[in-house]
């Protein structure tokens, strides 16, 4: 055990890091990327080592500000640093990238070093690629969601507790559950939604919501939201459930990927931790989605299905139209502009309003508040009602935002680009992932001003020089890059009657 004199520094860094003198490093046989545990009197925390020659003396430390908060020190006091070994269940991560079948307790012990933090981001991607090249058994994949949920915090509520998730990849996705959710709880339901942020998508649920409310909350906070309200939008990682999910998702992020069985593992842990028995799932089905055929989309569907009954929830499927973008906007804070919106004017972009009626209505139809079949019709009398707009002006009063913001109160990206139409005629297609590279080139979802607002959808005639799409971000070179994304990969497609002449 080595020990160091602390000095803080105010940095920000995606994994925690400190530094050390070079010649301390020598000593020690530490080196530029070893890994370690910062030892107090709490939790062992883990960290990186990077070295300096001048940054630091020897006998001391540099440590980011934030990691001294959770060590509850100060500076001029002592760290001890403890080197750690190679993950006792580097073998069990060897199998499965060969292939072979890992026992319960062999990928519990993986999931156990990774949140705890003995693997580095190098074999926390080597086991989630493990899963593109061989998909996980049935058997392995419930002992994964288990480990995952075994690892982190569960909040219990004395009651049924439902929840609607969507596996995502279409843009505009984000905002529907800021529909869904309060036009649930606006029917009884208890409904404390925890979402992840964006993958791969402009905005997860958890970053649109972010505009307008607090989505970080401690158990005990989250549980007395939903006692007062009866529903809620939070981020999962902040409740340190299945904490696993939230270091799988950074690393996911980064290469751009979503495996199907870590998908399932991901969305379900979560909904455990929460304590969920009633859940339903949304997966959107179209050219440029995540899922782009039935076929596929029915064997994830089977997935969540068999998951669900070994770890008895009760589920429904959803497929839903994901051909084009939802609404008309990508990107947090726009569509945290039109959800809003929609719920104050009672009335939407039909692609929004109708799945959320949909979702809604399939958890009141699980409920037993209304008969089969007539899910939709009385989520869509919650909304039009305004019973739904009053409900969410709750959830965000609850969580620490203006219950009376308006659309135009909330801030887009200062730069913006319209995109006119080259020619007259008829939208012919809306490309949903020319759509998401524009939103995240522009800045999306990090930026949350940055963004893509669609003029026109699939069918809408239009004139030569009409606007079919404007660009939002707070960066004029990250604008730009949009931009030239836009003119690269035709994200809005007008073609007239005639369509080629030859020769």
């Amino acid at each position: 055990m080595l020990k160091y004199r602390v000095k803080p520094i105010d940095v920000v860094l995606e994994e925690n890091m400190i530094v050390i003198n070079e010649e301390d490093a020598r000593k020690s046989g530490l080196t530029s990327g070893s890994r370690v545990f910062l030892v107090d009197s709490g939790k062992p925390v883990p960290a990186v080592i990077g070295l300096s020659r001048t940054l630091v003396r020897p006998g001391e430390v540099l440590v980011p500000v934030s990691v001294l908060k959770s060590l509850h020190l100060s500076e001029g006091d002592y760290l001890q640093v403890k080197p750690l070994a190679l993950p006792s269940s580097l073998p069990y991560l060897r199998k499965r990238l060969l292939g072979e079948r890992l026992s319960d307790t062999e990928i519990m012990e993986i999931v156990s070093e990774i949140v705890d933090g003995i693997y580095d981001d190098a074999g926390i991607t080597a086991f989630v690629v493990s899963q593109l090249i061989h998909g996980l058994s049935e058997a392995e994949l419930s002992a994964l969601i288990k480990a995952m949920v075994e690892t982190g915090e569960r909040v219990v509520f004395e009651e049924t507790v439902y929840d609607e998730h969507s596996i995502g990849g279409v843009p505009g996705n984000s905002k529907v559950a800021l529909l869904a959710v309060p036009i649930a709880a606006a029917a009884g339901l208890l409904i404390p939604k925890t979402s992840s942020r964006a993958i791969t998508s402009p905005s997860g649920t958890a970053d649109t919501m972010e505009v307008l409310a607090n989505v970080e909350f401690k158990p005990e906070e989250l549980k007395e939201i939903a006692r007062k309200t009866r529903g809620l939008i939070a981020w999962g990682g902040k409740l340190n459930l299945a904490p696993a999910d939230d270091i799988f998702v950074r690393v996911e992020r980064k290469l751009g990927i979503d495996p199907h069985h870590q998908m399932v593992a991901s969305i379900l842990s979560k909904k455990l931790a929460m304590n969920v028995s009633k859940l339903v799932i949304d997966i959107p089905v179209g050219t440029g989605a995540k899922i782009e055929n039935m076929s596929e989309a029915e064997h994830i569907a089977a997935l969540f299905i068999s998951q669900a009954t070994r770890l008895g929830l009760t589920i429904k499927v959803v497929m839903t139209f994901g051909g084009q973008p939802i609404g008309r906007t990508a990107g947090p804070a726009l569509e945290a502009r039109e959800a809003l919106k929609t719920l104050m004017e009672r009335r939407g972009s039909m692609s929004l309003v109708e799945k959320a009626f949909g979702l809604a209505g399939v958890l009141l139809e699980l409920s037993g508040k209304v008969p089969q079949g007539k899910g939709f019709e009385a989520a869509r009398s919650i909304f039009e009602s305004g019973k739904a707009y009053d409900k969410f002006k709750e959830i965000v009063e609850a969580q620490g935002g203006d219950p009376e913001v308006k659309p135009d109160d909330i801030e887009v990206g200062r730069y913006s680009f319209t995109l006119q139409s080259p020619a007259e005629g008829a939208v012919t297609h809306v490309d949903n992932m020319a759509i998401t590279m524009i939103a995240r080139a522009a800045g999306a979802p990090e930026d949350k001003g940055a963004g893509v607002y669609l003029h026109v959808k699939t069918g809408y005639r239009v004139n030569k020089g009409d606007p079919v799409l404007t660009i939002y971000s707070n960066s004029e070179s990250r604008l730009n890059e949009a931009v030239a994304l836009a003119a690269k990969h035709s994200p809005i497609v007008v073609e007239g009657m005639l369509l080629k002449l030859l020769p």
